[in-house]
C-alpha cells in the first residue's frame, strides 16, 4: 500500500558529506512526521532527525549542527544532508513516516523503509 525507498548511503572518508533520500509512494492521503533512524551494529536503534509537515525538526544531539533534515511535500520525500561524518555515524539508516493513507482519514500508520548502509572510514 505505502512503499518508503531509501537511497545515498555508501562509504566516505572521516569528515565527508553523504546525503540520503527517502521516497514515499503509494495510496498516501497525507504526510506528517518523517524521521530517519539508525542502528549501529550490537546498538539499538536511535532517532537521528525528524521533521514534521509544518517544518519543525528535531535532531539527536551528535549530529545536531553536522546533519540537516529537509522534505520535499510535493514529492513525498525526505533528505538527511550529513556533513562532517565521524566514524560513530557509521549504521544502517532507515526511514520512518507517519502517513495518512487513502481511505482512512484521521488515522497515521507508521512505515519504515529497508534501510541504508552508510560506513565511515578513517
Amino acid at each position: 500500500q505505502v512503499q518508503l525507498v531509501e537511497s545515498g548511503g555508501g562509504l566516505v572518508q572521516s569528515g565527508g558529506s553523504l546525503r540520503l533520500s527517502c521516497a514515499a509512494s503509494g495510496s498516501i492521503e497525507s504526510i506528517y512526521r518523517m524521521d530517519w533512524y539508525r542502528q549501529a551494529p550490537g546498538k539499538q536503534r536511535e532517532l537521528v532527525a525528524g521533521i514534521i509537515s509544518g517544518g519543525r525538526t528535531n535532531y539527536e544531539d551528535s549530529v545536531r549542527g553536522r546533519f540537516t533534515i529537509s522534505r520535499d511535500n510535493a514529492k513525498n520525500t525526505v533528505y538527511l544532508q550529513m556533513n562532517s561524518l565521524v566514524l560513530e555515524d557509521t549504521a544502517v539508516y532507515y526511514c520512518n513516516a507517519e502517513i495518512v493513507v487513502i481511505g482512512r482519514p484521521g488515522t497515521r500508520f507508521s512505515y519504515w523503509g529497508s534501510g541504508t548502509q552508510v560506513t565511515v572510514s578513517s
